[in-house]
């Protein structure tokens, strides 16, 4: 199985941890990960291929 992640938006309410070069997805929240980090490491049991 291939997994797709969709992420995307302005990451307005974010604003200004979130910016046009650092989006919402890829601000280190939680522990140094970012909430695209995270949810590629939830999904790799799911994927055939990494």
């Amino acid at each position: 199985m291939i997994n797709l992640i969709l992420c995307g938006g302005s990451g307005t309410r974010l604003w200004p941890i979130s910016r046009t070069l650092l989006p919402k997805q890829f601000v280190p929240l939680f522990n140094e990960q970012s909430l695209f980090q995270k949810t590629v490491l939830r999904n790799q049991v799911f994927c055939d291929e990494f």
